[in-house]
């Protein structure tokens, strides 16, 4: 709401936007979310621009939200990631946080993450790779590593991240991956990545992984359709 307010108050500054609903509130089809007093041409020059964030952004909320409710009551954290739409990562993470997920990363400078290419560019000595988690941790970095099978998974365990991430590892893996990690690695979060949908989060959240990032949550969202209708002033 915050958003489409400012679309408004930037076209017209004595516009009055009035938020009938706050974000993050779940409304039904056919509510009325806001109420605009303004001059009749500058309404309807923002109209489009207002309802395309607010489709935009309600429809990755929405979806957030519907994986959040299909986690419960697991203890696992829904996460976004950096797949979002040029120049809309921060109201898209936004919209992620109003439906009830965590953000990941905003960029590549609030926390290491070490992926299968930067494995592959090491041209995979995993001393390398230990060596940088060291110097994350010296430097209160939060750093994560990425691996592709349970042997990696053990070599990356011993170093200690603050997270590993399983990618597109099956179900059979990532509960092993859980077990080994419960045997005294309990500081070190898991993640898993790929592969995840509705039909199946449930069953990979009672696996006992911490996290699942889906960048679905931003580059797939359905957009929620909006209208604005005009009506005069008794």
């Amino acid at each position: 709401m915050t958003v489409a307010m400012a679309v408004f108050v930037m076209r017209d500054s004595k516009a009055k936007f009035m938020p009938l609903v706050r974000d993050g509130n779940r409304v039904k089809p056919g509510q009325q979310i806001a109420y605009i007093e303004s001059e009749l041409g500058s309404i309807l020059t923002a109209e489009r621009t207002a309802l395309n964030f607010l489709s935009r952004l309600s429809g990755i909320a929405t979806l957030t939200a519907r994986f959040v409710d299909a986690v419960v009551p697991y203890k696992t954290r829904i996460l976004d990631t950096r797949k979002t739409t040029p120049g809309m990562r921060l109201l898209e993470k936004y919209a992620v946080s109003t439906g009830g997920g965590t953000n990941h990363r905003i960029g590549l400078f609030d926390q290491v993450l070490i992926k299968d290419n930067h494995i592959a560019a090491a041209k995979n000595n995993w001393d390398l790779i230990a060596e940088a988690v060291k110097s994350a941790r010296k430097k209160r970095i939060k750093s994560e590593v990425e691996v592709q099978d349970l042997t990696q998974f053990k070599r990356v365990l011993e170093m200690g991240p603050d997270i590993i991430m399983l990618d597109n590892m099956t179900l059979k893996e990532i509960k092993q991956a859980v077990k080994l990690r419960d045997n005294g690695y309990f500081e070190v979060k898991l993640e898993i990545s790929g592969g995840v949908n509705l039909r199946n989060i449930r069953k990979f959240a009672s696996s006992g992984v911490d996290l699942v990032s889906i960048g679905a949550l931003t580059h797939s969202a359905k957009a929620i359709d909006f209208s604005l209708e005009i009506v005069e002033n008794p």
